[in-house]
């Protein structure tokens, strides 16, 4: 991965299911270029890993921290992390 890129996981926490997060976020990571994936967690939070262009990663922490307009996004975690070797696109796992 080159210097201006970055991964990262974040774990969203609030009223982040059955709101259309995933697809939202989604949607967002297709806007901004991004690849990776996104799932809910049987514990209520929404899961999702973020890969590309760091400035679009950041830009993508920022639109997380709001959500899509019917969430309401309680904390967000964010870790630094390592690239999939499948990091083709983006999608929303099961």
């Amino acid at each position: 991965m080159s210097t201006n890129e970055r991964t990262i996981e974040a774990i969203v926490t609030g009223q982040v299911q059955g709101v259309h997060f995933r697809r939202w976020a989604s949607e967002q990571a297709h806007s901004l270029g991004l690849s990776g994936w996104v799932k809910n967690e049987k514990n209520g939070s929404v899961r999702a890993h973020f890969s590309g262009a760091a400035e679009a990663v950041g830009m993508m922490i920022e639109r997380l921290r709001r959500g899509p307009p019917a969430s309401t996004v309680d904390d967000l975690e964010i870790e630094e992390s390592e690239p999939d070797s499948d990091n083709d696109g983006f999608r929303i796992l099961e």
